[in-house]
């Protein structure tokens, strides 16, 4: 899929989307991204992006966790952000392309990436323009699908079925499914942040590798 299909993609499914995540997963993906922000450690009164905000999820914790901070939303979808924009009303909103941001060199203290960074092809592209927009010894958290085991595999048979019954149209969970499956393990994205400067810190696989995060630095 090209990025404005995927980008129509997500605007169709806005909607419906944090209803579906909590169904897909049995409502755990918000204490497995909090799980993530507190590993990043941040500073008070740091300035954070959450790139690929999506409806807002990453940001709202960061603003609950550490509400002196700056947090700026940006993403590409308009249906996402208008609902990330009723969700969190101290985060301000940006209609961006990851692969291009319109933000100045060393504008961050963090970057925060959740289930975004496996919907754009140029990888690499994305992950130059988050180093150039980062300060130096700033951090940069990558939250995603992780190994392709068997666990992954019965996740992929539930997605499916529960966007049958759940939301009547299999389609953009096709999508899903197709590109987790051709995300890169952990270990792979983490030869890619050394390839694009970063300095790997960590990274750990939570329910049963299913899921995993990363944390590198400028």
């Amino acid at each position: 899929m090209t990025n404005t299909d995927v980008k129509n993609l997500f605007n169709k499914i806005a909607q419906k989307y944090n209803f579906m995540n909590n169904i897909i997963s049995f409502g755990l993906h918000k204490l497995v991204k909090e799980q993530a922000i507190k590993a990043l450690e941040i500073k008070p009164k740091s300035k954070v992006l959450d790139l690929c905000c999506g409806t807002g999820d990453l940001g709202a914790i960061i603003k609950k966790l550490y509400p002196d901070c700056d947090v700026i939303g940006a993403d590409f979808s308009k249906a996402m952000l208008e609902i990330a924009r009723k969700n969190n009303n101290n985060i301000t909103y940006w209609e961006v392309d990851a692969r291009k941001l319109p933000f100045e060199k060393n504008s961050f203290d963090y970057i925060v990436m959740g289930f975004g960074l496996r919907n754009i092809p140029e990888k690499n592209k994305v992950l130059e323009e988050i180093y150039r927009v980062l300060k130096t010894n700033g951090k940069f958290l990558q939250i995603d699908f992780g190994k392709h085991n068997l666990a992954s595999e019965i996740l992929d048979v539930f997605i499916l079925t529960a966007a049958k019954l759940f939301y009547k149209n299999t389609k953009p969970y096709k999508y899903l499914i197709l590109s987790k499956r051709n995300f890169l393990e952990p270990d792979e994205l983490i030869e890619i942040y050394k390839f694009n400067k970063f300095k790997y810190l960590t990274h750990k696989n939570i329910l049963f590798d299913v899921i995993s995060y990363q944390i590198a630095e400028k």
